[in-house]
């Protein structure tokens, strides 16, 4: 059996090598492959030569509901495309369609009220499938079931995390955590953004999330007020209260194998565990995720008693830590060869660190360290935090004096405003306009691209800015120029190879569904063996091959956009009238 699925994925993957160049590929409509919501912006992106009008007709039949005009032929030159778009926002009712321009090959379009529903809870439980420390069932796992793995409750405190009180070789529990991304270890730092982005669409959406059911094993238990999504995350806040020396307040940066493992499932890497020094980056992403969560918690203290106030304890003791350490940037040591996240830059952990604890404590002193007057706003991702800082003020105004408020709110509203404009200029209708744009993980900087827009756009009701964050998701769901949805089991032509060890060794051939891949990265940074790139242009460097960890990649602070986004989509897209 294990041997047959490797032949079909050896022969995917070889049909994944022909995929052509953009020439080849835009001689069809780019559409959302996922679908629209009847209220959302529509757009489609055609080649250049197609000319004339597009129609608009119902599934299987030439009854035409919608004509249009297409647009001005436009270079696009993340992609070196010469495009022309098709908007289609008219198309407001529910139901199956196609777009159809003479000479090319019809595109199907679905248009649906819970066009979301389904990708978002999917993408959310691509957490629990990433899960470390218990086996997934069948009940909850389907084919992707799987025995336990790296139960990590025997721990080595590794030489550069050792202390008075924990020497080298001493051994602690950190168990549960999530794996961070296609290998099975476990890093503060990325997890904090992770965890931040997942509370954030819950604080934001809670109706919607309420009203979930993943089918994860917390959903059968009694504390039906506690959402799933508090429940996933709660087993990554468990692992990460566990990393913080409870001596001093340190955070200790990872826990993690000395070198990756093989491509082998999880009960199957039996090598020893470490957790390896502590960092200002990865205390202050705690100490700053702690005080946001212990917010969030605090409604459910009969669920969780007495978990708000340990989590609020715990953020506090960080930040004294990180104030007395303040300029201890994380390097691997010499014998440590695994993921870094390495951040030398600090001043976007203290002002995120400061925002939330302000906002978690009201003392003052946070007020004075945050600087608020002086901070920029930026697209956040897991090396620059200062989008969530502003972000969470944002969120919560209210908490704010008079002259804070006002600042926050046109300060992102403007950021919102500069977001949509290059949105508006695109000959692609997206934000993901520089070459910079293309970096490992581009498809998480679109998304959390989107995500500061719906902040923006919560905060003015500027309907470009809606639109622009709805034209990203559409991107990751197939309208660019490879065709290309980068969801696993969404769309029609989704990631089949993403860089996953359990999604390639668990010999079930379709991989686990829901996790979004880096995406285009004209970096192209993996190992030499790995098969050609289609181009090097930015929006063309991506191939759907497990070996390319560069552009094919999941990873956890890249799920969360996408969780948050398709979410604050679904959520606030206006119904049409």
């Amino acid at each position: 059996m294990k041997s047959a699925s490797l032949l079909l994925r050896l022969a995917s993957s070889l049909l994944a090598l022909a995929v052509l160049p953009a020439a080849v590929q835009a001689q069809s409509a780019a559409t959302n492959q996922v679908g629209y919501l009847p209220g959302a912006a529509k757009w489609a992106v055609l080649p250049a030569a197609a000319s004339g009008e597009f129609r608009v007709v119902r599934a299987g039949s030439d009854t035409v509901v919608l004509r249009g005009a297409l647009g001005p032929a436009r270079t696009w030159a993340p992609a070196g495309a010469d495009v022309r778009l098709a908007d289609f926002s008219a198309l407001a009712q529910a139901g199956d369609y196609e777009l159809r321009v003479d000479g090319l090959p019809a595109a199907r379009v679905r248009v649906a009220g819970d066009a979301y529903a389904a990708l978002t809870a999917a993408s959310l439980k691509a957490f629990y499938f990433n899960r470390a420390g218990v086996a997934l069932d069948v009940r909850h796992a389907g084919p992707w079931a799987r025995a336990a793995g790296h139960a990590d409750t025997d721990v080595l405190i590794h030489a550069s995390a050792a202390s008075d009180k924990r020497p080298e070789g001493s051994r602690i529990s950190a168990p549960k955590g999530w794996y961070d991304a296609g290998d099975y270890n476990k890093y503060i730092v990325n997890s904090g953004i992770t965890v931040y982005t997942l509370l954030a669409a819950y604080e934001q959406f809670p109706a919607l999330f309420k009203a979930q059911n993943l089918n994860i094993p917390e959903s059968a238990e009694n504390d039906k007020d506690l959402p799933d999504v508090l429940d996933e995350v709660l087993w990554n806040l468990e692992w990460m209260l566990a990393m913080q020396d409870p001596a001093d307040g340190g955070v200790y940066h990872k826990l993690t194998n000395k070198s990756f493992d093989g491509t082998v499932m999880p009960h199957e890497a039996r090598g020893d565990r470490y957790v390896v020094a502590k960092g200002t980056a990865a205390t202050l992403d705690f100490a700053a995720v702690m005080a946001h969560a212990s917010r969030v918690f605090k409604p459910f203290e009969a669920q969780r008693p007495g978990l708000s106030a340990r989590m609020r304890q715990a953020a506090i003791a960080a930040w004294g830590w990180a104030r007395a350490n303040p300029n201890l940037p994380y390097k691997n040591p010499p014998d440590v060869r695994t993921g870094e996240y390495g951040d030398a830059k600090l001043d976007d952990e203290f002002a995120w660190a400061a925002a939330e604890l302000y906002l978690t404590t009201g003392d003052a002193s946070y007020r004075e360290a945050l600087k608020l007057e002086t901070l920029p706003v930026r697209i956040p991702g897991w090396g620059d935090v200062m989008g969530l800082a502003w972000t969470s003020l944002a969120q919560n105004r209210a908490q704010l004096g008079k002259a804070d408020a006002e600042l926050v709110a046109k300060r992102v509203r403007s950021f919102g405003d500069e977001l949509a404009a290059s949105w508006q200029a695109s000959a692609y209708r997206l934000t993901m306009e520089s070459a910079t744009d293309y970096v490992w993980g581009s498809n998480a900087h679109a998304l959390n691209q989107a995500l500061m827009l719906i902040q923006a756009y919560r905060l003015s009701n500027e309907r470009a800015q809606l639109d622009a964050a709805q034209s990203v998701l559409d991107y990751v769901l197939g309208r660019n120029p490879l065709g290309q949805s980068y969801v696993t089991g969404f769309g029609s032509k989704p990631p089949l190879h993403p860089h996953h060890r359990p999604s390639e060794a668990d010999g079930v051939a379709a991989p686990v569904p829901g996790f979004l891949a880096g995406g285009p990265n004209p970096g192209r940074q993996d190992q030499k063996n790995c098969p050609t790139y289609p181009s090097a242009l930015p929006a063309l460097a991506y191939i759907d091959h497990y070996c390319s960890y560069a552009s094919n990649e999941v990873a956890i602070n890249w799920n969360a956009p996408l969780v948050y986004v398709s979410a604050a989509l679904q959520a606030l897209t206006p119904k049409p009238r």
